[in-house]
């Protein structure tokens, strides 16, 4: 296979995701080229990256004076809105967690832009209307995160035949604590992940489960499937990602390290693949054993009340996302127990009065106001 060449914006570049994504890009520098980069404001690695990556353009929260620094490296600034309309661009990757990539998203979707998704936030808030938008321009979403990319791998070759998906969960940072120890737990606890190295809010979300409910959601809306016809089980081991069963009764299951740049590279070289050193391979008899267990809804409370809000469809779903972030950041902060998670979110967004077929402003209007909703519940 000869070179590929695709040209990338990526979208958090500082972040868990989007310096894996830099790794893949690292890895394979005749495929790709950095058209652009977007990034909050940690600087320091920004810089490192405009310097390394050689991007055209840039966008970034840093300061002024950090800003023409920036510049100074051969790079301009655009706003993001701009930026994902750039005629060049082939691919948008959206490595951010939070509401903050949904507009950006849908503008370069209309752009007619190929989206690689690692934002669970967007498809939660507005996956119907992402979904529709990307099958009018004629876009393809390829999902990064790992259990929605390992459905996508495991329907490939495949006639829709599909009797349940079966989406795996590690179980999160605190699986094996007593119950009992779990309004104790610390935000150091919670982000001491077994398997992943994750970012911050996705990490609690793991710990959680709010993010498994957010992987219901996300396969509900992007393989069109029932919600009864998803599965969620537990296994520990963090190596099968996710399973499809078919209607014959056989399955289908992506098996592979638990490393973020496995399925970004599938994305990013599909529908090629190629050998990168840098990704270690599964041995199955140093393995032994590949484990499942059902899940215990007693310890996972937000992942029952993910999946209900889920199912109610119209703004549920986005007050669900909004209201879960502003929790997360007060749990992180200190300001609420680990196991008032759950409870904040529902007595804070008891009162929404659902929009039917909300569009995406309306869809972002509560989600924004179920955080304001849980910020004042707890002041």
């Amino acid at each position: 296979m000869g070179k590929l060449v695709r040209n990338l914006v990526i979208i958090g570049s500082t972040g868990s995701v989007g310096t894996q994504t830099l790794d893949v890009v690292r890895a394979f520098p005749d495929d790709f080229k950095v058209v652009a980069l977007v990034a909050g404001s940690n600087f320091e690695l920004f810089e490192q990256q405009i310097i390394e990556f050689k991007p055209e353009w840039i966008h970034s929260n840093c300061t002024k004076e950090q800003k023409l620094k920036l510049n100074s490296h051969g790079c301009f600034e655009k706003s993001i809105e701009e930026i994902v309309a750039l005629q060049s661009v082939d691919v948008i990757v959206t490595a951010t967690s939070g509401d903050i990539a949904l507009l950006p998203t849908l503008i370069a979707i209309d752009n007619k832009k190929n989206i690689a998704l690692a934002n669970k936030e967007s498809i939660v808030i507005a996956g119907k209307e992402l979904v529709s938008r990307a099958k009018e321009n004629n876009v393809d979403i390829f999902p990064l995160d790992s259990e929605p990319n390992a459905i996508w791998q495991c329907l490939k070759g495949e006639q829709k035949a599909i009797n349940k998906l079966i989406i795996t969960a590690s179980g999160g940072a605190l699986r094996d604590f007593p119950l009992e120890s779990l309004p104790a737990v610390t935000p150091s606890q919670a982000l001491n992940h077994p398997t992943w190295k994750m970012g911050d809010k996705i990490t609690v979300d793991s710990a959680t489960l709010m993010n498994k409910a957010f992987e219901v959601i996300e396969a509900h809306y992007l393989f069109d499937i029932p919600w009864e016809d998803i599965e969620v089980v537990l296994h520990p081991e963090s190596l099968v990602h996710s399973m499809v069963e078919f209607i014959d009764g056989s399955i289908k299951a992506e098996i592979s390290k638990p490393d973020m740049r496995m399925p970004i590279q599938y994305s990013l070289l599909y529908p090629f693949r190629k050998f990168n050193s840098e990704i270690s391979r599964v041995d199955l008899i140093d393995v032994g054993k590949l484990s499942f267990e059902k899940l215990d809804l007693n310890r996972y409370p937000c992942f029952v009340l993910g999946i209900e809000y889920g199912k109610r469809g119209d703004t549920w779903p986005a007050v669900l996302s909004g209201a879960d972030q502003m929790a997360v950041e007060l749990f992180l902060s200190g300001k609420i127990k680990y196991t008032e998670i759950d409870t904040v979110i529902k007595n804070a967004t008891k009162r929404h009065v659902s929009v039917p077929s909300p569009n995406v402003h309306q869809a972002l209007e509560a989600a924004n106001w179920a955080k304001k909703q849980v910020e004042d519940l707890v002041k």
